[in-house]
């Protein structure tokens, strides 16, 4: 796993729903594109981070056989 996604996957977790609500209701309204970009790479970082975290749990059975 990269540093990034280390950093990332050991932020406490906030259920996507949870992220997408903070991000709509927040203090600061964001324009539609302001908001699709923010959307947009909230959604690559979790998907990153799991993609990560799979090949982590593919190598580590791959180590025990």
């Amino acid at each position: 796993m990269t540093q990034q996604a280390e950093a990332e996957a050991s932020q406490p977790h906030i259920p996507l729903q949870d992220r997408l609500a903070q991000l709509l209701d927040g203090p600061v309204a964001l324009d539609k594109g302001a908001l699709l970009r923010t959307l947009y790479a909230e959604v690559s970082r979790r998907e990153a981070v799991a993609y990560a975290a799979g090949w982590n749990d593919a190598l580590a059975e791959q180590h025990r056989r």
